[in-house]
C-alpha cells in the first residue's frame, strides 16, 4: 500500500518512511466506499504540462531495506506487473507530491516515475485502458507494480479481486497516443478479454548459463513448479533468466517470493509475459 507524506528535504525520506513503517501504521484495513459512484461519469486524468514537485522527487531513497531511484524522465516507460489499488483508508491524506489523495480522482501511486506523470493502465486480463495522475509513491510490496486510486481501479474491473495484471504505458503531454481511450469512447467500445497475460517468477538473470543451471538445479530441490532457463539478449549480452511458472494466481506468486527469500533468493519478482 502507498505510504504519503515524504518529507520536503531528501536526506531525510528514507528516516521518514522508516518511522512511519515502524510505528506510524495505520492497523485498519483499507476498503472500498460505502456508497459506490457512478465512475463511467469520473473522466480520466488529462495529460498537461506540470512542474516537478518539490515533494516526493529525490534522487533516491530506502523503504523496507530496499533502495529506489526516481527515474530522470518518464519519456519511453513501459512496463507490465501487478496493479492494487487504494481506497477509503487513506482518502484525504497527504500524497508524496504533497497533493491530497482523493479515491474519486483518477491518480495512482508508482515507485519511480517522477512526480507528477500521467499514464495509461491497461488491463491485460480485460482491455479496459484508463489514463491516470502519477502523484504518489507506492506500492511497497514486492510484488506490485502501480497502486491505482478506487476509481481506476474500478474502471478496470480490479476492485473485487484486489488486484490485476496491468500494463502501464506513460503518455507526453501534447503526445497523447490514439490507443488512450478517451471517456465517449470507453462508453461505447466493447471490452476486448485478451486472455493471453501469463505470471512468471523471475528468480534471477545470469551471464553465464551455467550458473542459471545451477540455480535452477538449486531450486527443483525445493520446488515442484515447473522451472525454465529463458535467453535474452540485453545491451551486455545474452542473459540467462531463471523463471518459475507459468504462475497460476497473485496469491500464489507472493507465496513463493516469500519461500524464495527464505532460502536466500532475495531479488525475485513477478514478470507478465
Amino acid at each position: 500500500m502507498s505510504y504519503s507524506s515524504f518529507l520536503s528535504r531528501t536526506g531525510l525520506i528514507a528516516v521518514y518512511l522508516l518511522l512511519i513503517s515502524c510505528g506510524g501504521v495505520i492497523t485498519e484495513k483499507d476498503s472500498a466506499p460505502t456508497k459506490v459512484p457512478d465512475v463511467s461519469q469520473i473522466p480520466d486524468a488529462v495529460p498537461k504540462y506540470e512542474p516537478r514537485s518539490k515533494y516526493g522527487n529525490p534522487e533516491q531513497y530506502e523503504v523496507f531495506g530496499k533502495r529506489y531511484y526516481t527515474l530522470t524522465s518518464a519519456e519511453g516507460y513501459r512496463e507490465k506487473g501487478i496493479a492494487s489499488w487504494y481506497g477509503t483508508k487513506f482518502h484525504g491524506r497527504r500524497t508524496s507530491s504533497g497533493e491530497t489523495y482523493d479515491m474519486y480522482e483518477m491518480t495512482a501511486a508508482h515507485k519511480t516515475l517522477p512526480l507528477p506523470s500521467y499514464a495509461e493502465v491497461t488491463n491485460l486480463e480485460n482491455g479496459r485502458k484508463v489514463i491516470v495522475k502519477v502523484n504518489d509513491r507506492g506500492p511497497f510490496h514486492g510484488n506490485r507494480l502501480i497502486d491505482l486510486s478506487y476509481s481506476a481501479a474500478t474502471k478496470l474491473g480490479i476492485v473485487a479481486k484486489g488486484t490485476g495484471l496491468v500494463e502501464v504505458r506513460t503518455i507526453t503531454p501534447g503526445k497523447l497516443q490514439k490507443t488512450a481511450l478517451s471517456p465517449e469512447a470507453d462508453k461505447t467500445t466493447p471490452e476486448k478479454p485478451v486472455g493471453s497475460a501469463l505470471m512468471f517468477l523471475q528468480v534471477g538473470a545470469f551471464s553465464s548459463r551455467s550458473r542459471a543451471e545451477q540455480v535452477k538445479n538449486r531450486l527443483e530441490q525445493d520446488f515442484t513448479d515447473n522451472i525454465i532457463i529463458e535467453p535474452f539478449e540485453a545491451v551486455q549480452g545474452t542473459l540467462y533468466r531463471v523463471r518459475m511458472g507459468p504462475v497460476v494466481d497473485v496469491a500464489y506468486g507472493d507465496n513463493l517470493s516469500e519461500k524464495l527469500f527464505d532460502i536466500g533468493f532475495r531479488d525475485s519478482h513477478i514478470v507478465i509475459e
